[in-house]
Parts: C-alpha cells; sequence; structure tokens
C-alpha cells in the first residue's frame, strides 16, 4: 500500500475528522435518550441528505437519474449507511461509546479480506495478512470466546458493531464496482438519499411512528449526527482521499478510539475493561502494519546501516 506524503493542511483535515468521527459515539447516546435506534439512523441520514442535495446544486453540478445508478445508489446506501449506522447505534444500547469506537477499527482488517475475495487487484500480500491477523486478534480478545458461547446482551451488541464493519467492507467492494464516474458529492448525495428512502418504512414498521417532542438536547445530537458527523465528514474524508490517498485515510481509524474512550469517559463516566484497552492495541498494531510506513522505515534504516 503506497502512501503519499501528508501536507499539513492534509493533517488538519485528518485531526478534524477523526474529531467528528470520534465524537460521534458519544452522540448517539444522547440522542439514545430519547429516539428509538433507527429513528435516531433515519434522523442522521436524512437531514445530511437534504443538506447534500443543496450543495449538489449550490456547487453547479447535476446528479444523474437512470435506474442503474440510483440502483447502484440505493444498493451502496444499505451497505455504507442503513445496515451498519442501525447495526451501530442497536449495539451502543447495550455496550459504550469508547468500546464501540474501538471495535469499528475493524473495518479495515474485513475490508482487506472482503476485497481480498471479490476484486483480481486486491492481493493478499504476507504484511496484510499479518495486520490482519493481529487486528482480529485484537478483536477476540474484547469479545472474549466464552461471552460467545451463552446469549449475553452486551455480547451481542458487540457482534452487531463487528456486523457494521462487514457491511462497511463490502460498501468499499461495491463503490470500486459499481459507482465508478460519479463526483464524490455526487456519491455521497445519492448513496444518503438511497439509504433514506430505505430506512424510513423500515423504521416506521419496526419501531412505529416517530416521537417528534424531542428536547433540545435530541435535536443538537441528531443535528451533530447529520450535518457533522455525516456530511462534513464525508466532505472532509474525500478531501483527505484526494490529496494524501487511501493509505493516509486509514490514520483516521487510529485516531478515532482514543477520542471516544476520553469523551466517553469525561463526559459519561465510563470505564471499560483493561481487555478493551489491550485488544485496542493489538488493533492499531495491525492498522500500523496495514499502513506499511512504519515497516519500510525500518527497513530503509538497516539497509543504509
Amino acid at each position: 500500500m503506497k502512501n503519499q506524503t501528508i501536507s499539513r493542511r492534509a493533517w488538519i483535515d485528518l485531526i478534524l475528522l477523526a474529531l467528528a468521527w470520534g465524537a460521534i459515539f458519544l452522540v448517539i447516546e444522547f440522542a439514545l435518550q430519547e429516539l428509538t435506534p433507527l429513528w435516531a439512523v433515519f434522523h442522521r441520514i436524512c437531514w445530511a441528505a437534504g443538506l447534500l442535495w443543496i450543495i449538489v446544486y449550490g456547487r453547479g453540478e447535476r446528479m444523474p437519474f437512470t435506474l442503474v445508478v440510483w440502483g447502484a445508489f440505493i444498493v451502496m446506501g444499505a451497505l455504507n449507511n442503513a445496515i451498519p449506522f442501525s447495526l451501530i447505534t442497536w449495539g451502543q444500547t447495550s455496550i459504550e461509546s469508547g468500546l464501540t469506537s474501538i471495535l469499528n477499527g475493524a473495518t479495515a482488517f474485513f475490508g482487506i479480506i472482503v476485497a481480498a475475495t471479490f476484486l483480481a487487484d486486491e492481493r493478499l500480500t504476507p504484511a496484510r495478512v499479518l495486520g490482519v491477523l493481529i487486528g482480529m486478534a485484537g478483536v477476540a480478545v474484547i469479545v472474549g470466546w466464552r461471552s460467545l458461547l451463552e446469549f449475553d446482551p452486551r455480547a451481542m451488541g458487540q457482534i452487531a458493531v463487528l456486523g457494521a464493519c462487514i457491511s462497511y467492507a463490502f460498501a468499499g467492494v461495491w463503490a470500486r464496482s459499481y459507482m465508478k464516474g460519479l463526483t464524490p458529492t455526487q456519491s455521497a448525495t445519492g448513496m444518503l438519499t438511497g439509504s433514506t428512502l430505505l430506512m424510513l418504512p423500515i423504521a416506521w414498521m419496526a419501531e412505529g411512528a416517530p416521537d417528534l417532542s424531542l428536547s433540545l438536547t435530541s435535536i443538537a445530537a441528531i443535528l451533530y449526527m447529520s450535518l457533522i458527523g455525516t456530511v462534513a465528514a464525508y466532505l472532509l474524508y474525500y478531501r483527505i482521499l484526494a490529496a494524501a490517498g487511501s493509505g493516509n485515510l486509514m490514520l483516521v481509524t487510529i485516531m478515532m478510539p482514543p477520542i471516544s474512550i476520553f469523551l466517553g469517559w469525561a463526559v459519561l463516566d465510563e470505564r471499560l475493561a483493561p481487555s478493551a484497552f489491550i485488544g485496542c492495541g493489538l488493533i492499531a498494531l495491525g492498522l500500523i502494519i496495514l499502513d506499511g510506513r512504519a515497516w519500510r522505515a525500518v527497513a530503509g534504516k538497516r539497509s543504509e546501516a
């Protein structure tokens, strides 16, 4: 995996993205005080989609309107928004926000496995295999094999978050295969619109009519999730991708958990088990190996010696 040089602007964007996504798990906790999980997800994507439509036309872009493209948008909306957002939000009804963020880091490992399975140009190199094995060992340490042998709401919450990671992994393959030729803003707008159309009937059938008598805290949580944690985060994501490359973008996955853990501790008084920190360390190590630059730096020093 080749990494481009990171400019000062890209570093600032990486930090902002890590803050936006690192805080989203805390904000979800506040949203769940009044909202049911599926309606919380609907609010997040609905208002984000509306703002993105304004941005698209404000920039003079035009959305494509063909059945093929909108079919791809709806599938992408399911894989990258509706399914993972719902699983993560439901998972947070039984596990801490910081732990959710740590487990979310497994997305990169599942992404590599799924991409190697379905994409011919994504090979499993020895470094990637090692990184995936170490990262998945971290996940196993966090979840614990004993908790899988009996029904435990906490374990189910962790498994739900891992299910979200797998959905994200398939979303990456789908985007590579079926969403070429679109601008980042068009892709995000179509994807979020597709997921909104999916979530509205699902939330209504599963959880009943929405409760519109929300407190200012819940409204603020919705605004953060949709405007900052989704719209602004996606725009930052694509800007970093263009300026610094996908390898450097992976760094945000390492930067998010400390932010989430700190916010969960400072605001919600969350206390994570020692196994969570051990697993977090293993996941971070796996991501560093996948990133590759530390290995190349060591190899370079050896060759100079």
